[in-house]
């Protein structure tokens, strides 16, 4: 097969900017012109040291505004490979044609149903059990977000080169106050102010696993909780009880997998980032992790850890059985009553 990469490079990224036009306005005006100005170092290939013209990132930035202004009522595209357009959420048989080419690429979707795309090199794969888990290196095309790890049916996503952004915003957040948090520590552990590149890669790594760990657990969680789970999130988007939903599952991945594998590493740095990563909605329905990792600071001891995150696995995965019946019993009346039901289980 010839593969036509420099067209299949627009067209994913085509795709990636009508995802981002529909978008991009989720963010506060603070992140979004951070998050914009690292798309901007990513596309045009600066090192993260290198210093950015605010003028020339401005006047991108007022162009890519204009440009998606003109896709916002565009289709996605289909993906043409060899003879055959293929639709661009069917990742499985795009991959299939890709991957001998030692190529990744994912269609999916993620919080608030939105869609997302990336096309990279692909550097690793990896069979655990019956999960097929593909590390991607540098990347051609991706959108805004690029969330640095996703899972599709049995199939996980692990993106290096969005990770290492994201953890790149996340320095640069913490340098505008440097408070000591759990971020604060994390960041301790590599020598950001000597040498970006080196102390990025370095968590890069050490991210990686964890992100890995998070999207097993996903993955285990799907399987007891099926199809029902995704279904009810499409019904819900934009609402409180999406967020709610999707932090609680996130939350039984974190008790079945991520944690206690951190535990058993007790590698202190990545301890450090997992509290620091947990999103507000998370922090809000489970205080108790929050104490057992001030515990665990304060002591150096991963018991408390070690046992909320037992208590965690049982706590969640009953919550979201509960949530998945109640839904069977009223299909038409849910939404207030399981905020209600959320909001008194909280651990």
């Amino acid at each position: 097969m010839n593969l036509d990469l420099h067209n299949i490079k627009q067209t994913v990224q085509k795709n990636c900017h009508i995802a981002d036009a529909n978008a991009a306005s989720d963010y506060t005006l603070c992140i979004y012109l951070m998050k914009m100005r690292e798309y901007y170092r990513w596309e045009h290939g600066h090192n993260y040291g290198d210093t950015l013209a605010n003028s020339i990132v401005g006047e991108w930035l007022r162009d890519r505004e204009r440009l998606w202004e003109t896709l916002e009522e565009e289709n996605f595209s289909p993906i043409r490979i060899d003879d055959a357009l293929l639709d661009p959420f069917n990742s499985t048989d795009i991959n299939a044609a890709l991957q001998p080419h030692h190529l990744i690429y994912s269609g999916g979707f993620g919080y608030n149903v939105k869609p997302h795309f990336f096309l990279g090199v692909l550097e690793k794969h990896e069979q655990h059990a019956d999960f097929d888990i593909y590390v991607a290196g540098d990347e051609y095309a991706c959108d805004l977000t690029s969330p640095p790890a996703m899972s599709q049916g049995k199939t996980i996503y692990i993106r290096r080169d969005a990770l290492r952004r994201l953890l790149w915003e996340k320095y640069e957040q913490w340098l505008w106050n440097k408070p000591d948090n759990a971020l604060g520590r994390a960041l301790s552990f590599y020598d950001f102010a000597g040498d970006i590149d080196t102390a990025l890669d370095q968590m890069t790594s050490t991210e990686l696993q964890s992100a890995l760990w998070h999207e097993l657990g996903e993955v285990k969680a799907h399987h007891r909780l099926g199809d029902d789970w995704e279904k009810l999130l499409l019904q819900i988007p934009h609402s409180k009880l999406e967020i709610m939903l999707r932090a609680i599952r996130d939350l039984y991945a974190d008790c079945i997998s991520t944690l206690p594998n951190l535990c058993e590493q007790a590698n202190p740095a990545a301890l450090h980032f997992f509290s620091a990563n947990l999103t507000h909605m998370r922090k809000h329905l489970f205080p108790g992790v929050l104490g057992a990792y001030e515990n665990w600071n304060r002591s150096g001891d991963l018991t408390a850890l070690r046992e909320i995150a037992a208590q965690g696995a049982i706590h969640w995965g009953k919550l979201c059985d509960d949530i998945v019946s109640y839904t069977h019993q009223h299909p038409d009346k849910f939404m207030h009553p399981l905020v209600s039901m959320i909001e008194q289980h909280k651990l």
